[in-house]
């Protein structure tokens, strides 16, 4: 009788159901793009199928067409038929509800496709010129086959999975041979096979699939019918209880963990690997790949024979190097879909629980069974405080050396002794993990794993723990540095590609869309063909000027001097930065950065840019009441703002009220304020004692405002149109506020409408108007980009950033 504890789960979600679907999703993103960018080379390759197809016997053309729309009428029918002899009732119901589902979701694309706005993107999946008529982009039918065949799943289901392959490229074929009829293309079958395909990957991944794994009961079965280890004079052991772990532990995620017992007493820890989490944590381990060299990014196998090959290989090779670890009792298949390893359970308590309390001997301890791991070229990778285990008989247990890596290099025995310091750094305090390190690492040794010291090294677990108490890791590093002070430590380079080279490669290939974007749909060509070159040089000076200002109004709130000509470099650079960051944000990060850089403590620099940043917007309140007043006194006409205005500022003000009205709202606007004055009031104060400085700041921001005012002025001037300056500059800050409110790269799409709206509701036709605006986002927003990028790689690599 086995006393059985278990908590199988009836429906699961499988990681490689979420992979496929995000894999299809690539594949449809570049078909798109290919269609999109490719366009005469796509319709080329589209003419040469649809020639080839027309070459078959006529008799064939003739048939195939029924015999393609039979078999797609027919296959789902005798698949549900299946399902119900099977007795999968749910599943089918299931499938059946997500082809409608799909099928609705392709008939939404269509009529979205079919709007103005995405004409360039319909033509180009359809593979047609402009003007051709409107045709559906996707097969609302097939798209609906296709996620309902997934839904129900065809692996392990050859014959259906043939005849499936063998209908949709049948009737892919008589498609684009009657395309002179059906405007079929092959971007058109390919995506809605692949839409169908994500759609029911998604659906079945969000709500799972039927679990096959087995239970707790057939793993002690398993178990009990094997011989316990691996010499002949080792017992046969039956187990008798076997009780799920809830919480595994942090190696065992993807798998299951239990506890069980043996006839004998014995007690075994079991772990499972089921088929159906073989391509668990693959994003992260993706991520890590990218992000990292390979030596430092682990990756796990995705087969489940790989997974406990490797874990049954580290533990072999972990007692072959005398460090103690638990034994491997037995290896067992349990069903075709599930692998099973018994340990002997490793008794005693963790470096985590004893905590605080580990003695100087106990450190010297773990030291000893690391350097003996590493004596024979063995890493464990995985060196955490709950992986640390003292026993009764004095011995240090390393558990779970799985992740770890065989025949291991010298770097990677680095990182071991890197995440060893900065675990015991934040379980004994940094100054004991250093004083440790020292004593056990000669110095030329100790100056190479100071080096590898990064976040980036560290165990996932650790490097949380280390965000959360980050003084941590810098004060173990001074200690040890300390132990050296005559060695040059360098960090090593162990990143692939730098955030800061991310956000530089997504900010060139926003900008590239953006502007493509914007030229195709305002005509850029046309509006400098008929501008007034004299006002737009005029503008173009009036563009540098803001640059200018933005400098003042930064070094004015700064108690230290810095040097304008870098400064205005910054503020030319973060013109870069803000495509990929909203208006406000980009350039705020990009100077405190400068700052920092220029050796002002970040709380400084917090406090200066925030300075800042209020006087500018109490000085672009001040001007926009001015203006207000200006315009409703000394004009007959005054301006209308467009309906829609009304409704964004009626939004805005009902959320905000709503904030305020609500007591966690009110401590959230609390938390989020109390800071920035408790930096800002100071910094206030002492610049206040210094009127130089003062006007220079303040001065500053009124540059900046009144020159990007008198710089949309000249653009309607240069685009024929002729408003009073109080109107355009009321204009101009109400457009610039709700750049600064919508969260798009400097503020794309906000400011147009509202610049647009603006101008128009102050008299200038509306023609006059796009085209004002057009060319003041040119002189003001994408002509400085290149700059800024020049800008942004002088100052990195002067170290300024």
């Amino acid at each position: 009788m086995i006393q059985v504890t278990d908590h199988l789960e009836r429906r699961i979600r499988k990681p490689v159901d979420a992979l496929r679907c995000v894999l299809a999703c690539i594949g449809i993103l570049l078909l798109v793009v290919a269609g999109v960018a490719a366009g005469a080379t796509t319709q080329g390759v589209e003419s040469n199928l649809v020639g080839a197809s027309k070459k078959l016997p006529q008799a064939l053309q003739i048939v195939a067409p029924q015999m393609a729309g039979y078999a797609l009428l027919i296959l789902p029918l005798a698949l549900a038929v299946a399902q119900l002899i099977r007795r999968q009732v749910r599943r089918l119901i299931e499938a059946l509800a997500t082809g409608v589902a799909a099928a609705l979701v392709a008939n939404i694309v269509n009529i979205l496709l079919e709007r103005r706005a995405a004409s360039r993107l319909y033509y180009a999946i359809i593979m047609a010129s402009q003007g051709t008529s409107h045709v559906n982009a996707l097969d609302p039918y097939l798209l609906g086959l296709i996620a309902f065949v997934t839904m129900i799943g065809l692996t392990g289901r050859p014959g259906w999975r043939n005849a499936l392959v063998l209908a949709v490229s049948v009737y892919a074929i008589v498609q684009l041979a009657l395309s002179h009829t059906t405007h079929a293309s092959v971007l058109t079958i390919f995506i809605t096979v692949l839409a169908g395909h994500a759609i029911g990957l998604a659906i079945r991944y969000a709500a799972g699939s039927a679990s096959q794994r087995p239970s707790a009961r057939d793993i002690a079965l398993a178990l009990s019918t094997r011989r316990v280890g691996r010499a002949k004079h080792d017992k046969d052991t039956t187990v008798t209880a076997i009780k799920r772990v809830r919480q595994p532990r942090a190696e065992a995620v993807g798998s299951r963990q239990y506890e069980a017992t043996t006839r004998d007493g014995s007690q075994l820890d079991v772990i499972v690997f089921d088929r159906d989490q073989q391509a668990a944590g693959t994003f992260y381990q993706l991520y890590r790949w990218i992000r990292v060299q390979g030596q430092v990014s682990r990756t796990a196998p995705l087969s489940i024979d790989r997974a406990v090959e490797r874990r049954a290989l580290l533990t072999y090779a972990t007692e072959d190097a005398g460090v103690p670890t638990p034994r491997l009792r037995t290896l067992v298949r349990v069903g075709p879909d599930a692998a099973v390893l018994a340990y002997e359970h490793g008794a005693g308590i963790t470096l985590a629980q004893l905590n605080s309390g580990c003695t100087d001997e106990d450190l010297g301890r773990v030291w000893d069974a690391v350097t003996r791991l590493h004596a024979h070229h063995v890493a464990h990778r995985g060196l955490t405080a709950d992986r640390i285990v003292f026993t009764a008989d004095g011995r240090v247990m390393l558990l779970e050396p799985g992740d770890g890596d065989v025949a291991a290099s010298d770097l990677q025995m680095r990182l071991d002794l890197a995440q060893l310091i900065a675990e015991l750094a934040l379980v004994v305090g940094p100054e004991k993990s250093a004083q440790v390190a020292v004593e056990r690492v000669d110095g030329g040794e100790l100056v190479m794993v100071l080096s590898l010291l990064q976040p980036v090294a560290l165990v996932r677990s650790t490097r949380h723990e280390l965000r959360r108490r980050r003084a941590v890791l810098p004060a173990v590093r001074r200690a040890l540095l300390a132990a050296v002070p005559d060695a040059e430590v360098t960090p090593v380079q162990l990143q692939r590609i730098r955030p800061r080279t991310l956000v530089t490669l997504v900010a060139s290939v926003v900008a590239v869309y953006l502007l493509a974007g914007e030229l195709a749909q305002n005509s850029l060509g046309s509006v400098l063909r008929h501008a007034d070159w004299r006002w737009a040089l005029v503008a173009i000076g009036l563009s540098a000027a803001t640059y200018v200002g933005a400098s003042l109004s930064v070094s004015g709130f700064v108690s230290e001097k810095l040097g304008f000509f870098r400064t205005t470099l910054v503020q030319l650079a973060s013109s870069f930065v803000t495509l990929v960051t909203p208006a406000a944000v980009g350039g705020v990060a990009l100077n405190v950065r400068y700052l920092q850089r220029r050796k002002i403590s970040a709380p400084a620099a917090v406090a200066s840019i925030g300075v800042s940043q209020i006087v500018a917007l109490v000085l672009h309140l001040l001007l926009l009441a001015i203006f207000a007043a200006v315009t409703g006194a000394g004009d007959k006409n005054p301006i209308h703002p467009p309906t829609w205005s009304y409704f964004v500022v009626g939004a805005l003000v009902a959320v905000a009220a709503g904030v305020l009205a609500l007591p966690a709202g009110r401590r959230l606007v609390r938390a989020r304020l109390s800071p920035t004055f408790g930096q800002v009031l100071p910094r206030l104060v002492e610049i206040a004692q210094r009127p130089t400085k003062l006007a220079e700041g303040i001065g500053g921001a009124l540059l900046l405002s009144i020159a990007y005012i008198f710089c949309l002025a000249t653009c309607v001037a240069a685009s024929g149109g002729s408003v009073p300056i109080a109107k355009i500059g009321f204009v101009y800050l109400t457009g610039s506020a709700l750049g600064s409110i919508i969260p798009t790269p400097g503020g794309l799409g906000a400011v147009e409408v509202a610049l647009t709206g603006g101008l128009t509701a102050a008299g200038v036709p509306g023609g006059i108007a796009l085209s004002a605006v057009l060319l003041f986002r040119v002189l003001t927003f994408w002509l400085p980009v290149p700059l800024g990028w020049a800008a942004f790689n002088y100052l990195e690599r002067h170290h300024d950033l």
